[in-house]
Order: C-alpha cells, then structure tokens, then sequence
C-alpha cells in the first residue's frame, strides 16, 4: 500500500519495502525539473526511509545530472578514479572496473564489499544517485543497509560506550590485494585519511549512526590493534543483520537515491558468474563534516575535502 508523505494532498507515493529501510517513489517524472513540494517530499523520504527507488524513469546523463542537482552540488564522478567524458559530475559502474582494478585475491569475510561511499574524505557524500542503464535480466541485485537501526538494536550499555568513540578512515586497497599500477598510482596522488566520530549525528533528523564503513574504517583510535579489530568486526557484522537490511532488483529505467549519511551498500559479485554485461552511472552529492554525539567534527589527517565538481 502506498503511503504519502505530506498532508491531504501529497506530492508523491511512497510505498515502504521493508520495516526499516528502503521505499519506491511513484508518482513523479523525473525526465522534468520538479516542483519544489515534490523535492521537498523527496528529500524527506530519504531521510526516513535512508534509501528510494524510482522505476521506469529513462534518463540520460545529462537527464541524470539536471536531476540530482535538484537535492544539492554534486561532486566530481570520482574522488579518485574520475569521470565520464563530458561529464565531470558522472562516474561509470561498469562490471568489470573492479576486475580491471586488482589482482590477486582478497581476504574474503561476510562483510566484504559493504561500504559507506568515500568514508575516507573529511565530508563524506550526503547522497548517491545510481542509474541502471544497462541491466542484466537476473541477477545484479544491490542491498542496502540502515545504520541508524543498526545502532538502535546494539545494547543501551554499548551504545553509550559507542558514543565516545572516534575512528580512522583510509581510502586504501583491500588487505592482501596487489593493485595494478594505474589505480596505484591514482591512489597515491589522491590519498585521503580521516578521523571520524564512530557514531555520527544526522544532520537532519538527529538521529545517530552507526558510521562504521567496512572498506573504509582501519582502526579505532585509542585502542590496542587486537581491541580494534574485535570491536570493528562485530560492527560489521551487526550491521549488515537481514532485518536491517532491503534488497533492490533493478530494471532498466530503475534509480537508487541513498542517503550516505546513514547507510552502507552492497554491490552485486553474482554477476561475474555470468555472461551478461552490466552498465550503471552513479552522481553524488556534496556532503557536510560529521559530527559526534560530543559535537564535535571529524578531523583531516590526509588529503583534502571533496569540493563541488
């Protein structure tokens, strides 16, 4: 069932996909710039739902573009691995770009691929806008996961000693990954470090947030590296528990918006056991400098803030 987000005389439709995360917006034509109460409503479902979905909308990149520009100044494609030709704000998710990134095999756990888009930056994203162009007929799924249920199911006692905790992000490869010398080489020249509070407050709705990216997050500052790991690892595997979680089939037209605040993502691996091609494009959006449950704000050890594009 539908459930609309403003009043008697709502904007949009909103039908949730799970308890805790995950919508499909309907009612909205996003070929076209849209009313500012149909922005409005958008923005406010992202923030409850944490992630939503749009079907059947056939843009193209600068179709793309004009509508995430709508919620914010976008970002360049990539931090680090760049953009489309033509389109500064465009990075392309192709299926095998993380083949073509590394060599060798990772140390493969339950978590691994689950991420929190570039943790490692002093401003994280606030929001990803991914668009299926080119989709597979099975297969492909994304999974996406709310961070803030996440902390809410941990214990009173842990959460509070949560609270005060800051942790270190580092945009680097995978543990036992040999990276090929392109990527090396863009890694080096685009190193970014941070410290972050490990449980960050929504800007928005104030909640907080489990900020515990696995591929970004190395180690807890002020722990022993034996105390970091324990912790870091029942984190990751909390958040990424089946009731936290909502899992999206695309189609061509279909569009995820998530806000990256509050969510960790899970790309799909099933589709290197086929033959089918796989062509998405991502934009993101500027994000703010997280702050704590102390208030007080990440800190910069390494690299530079992520401007607009």
């Amino acid at each position: 069932m539908a459930l609309n987000v403003v009043g008697n005389e709502p904007s949009i439709e909103v039908t949730p996909l799970s308890v805790h995360i995950g919508a499909e917006i309907g009612g909205v034509d996003l070929t076209k710039p849209l009313p500012p109460e149909q922005v409005k409503d958008i923005n406010a479902a992202l923030v409850k739902w944490k992630v939503v979905f749009f079907r059947d909308q056939m843009l193209d990149h600068d179709g793309h573009r004009d509508f995430a520009r709508q919620f914010g100044d976008l970002t360049p494609g990539h931090a680090v691995y760049g953009n489309v030709e033509g389109y500064p704000e465009i990075y392309a998710v192709a299926k095998h770009r993380k083949a073509k990134r590394y060599s060798g095999e990772a140390n493969i756990r339950p978590w691994s691929g689950w991420h929190t888009d570039i943790t490692a930056a002093i401003n994280p994203p606030a929001a990803s806008i991914l668009r299926g162009d080119v989709v597979p007929p099975y297969g492909g799924d994304t999974q996406f996961t709310n961070l803030v249920a996440a902390y809410n199911g941990l214990s009173e006692t842990l959460r509070g000693f949560l609270d005060g905790l800051r942790a270190v992000h580092r945009f680097a490869p995978p543990p036992g990954v040999e990276v090929l010398n392109g990527y090396a080489d863009a890694q080096k020249s685009n190193t970014l470090v941070s410290e972050h509070p490990l449980i960050r407050v929504h800007p928005v709705s104030g909640e907080r947030i489990l900020f515990v990216s696995p591929s970004f997050l190395k180690s807890i500052v002020g722990m022993t590296p034996r105390e970091s790991q324990t912790l870091v690892e029942f984190l990751w595997e909390h958040i990424v528990r089946p009731e936290y979680t909502v899992r999206f089939k695309w189609a061509p037209g279909s569009i995820a918006f998530w806000d990256n605040r509050s969510t960790s993502h899970l790309a799909p691996s099933d589709i290197f056991d086929t033959d089918f091609d796989r062509q998405f494009y991502r934009t993101t959006l500027v994000g703010d400098v997280p702050v704590g449950v102390d208030g007080k704000q990440s800190t910069l050890i390494e690299g530079a803030a992520i401007l607009a594009a």
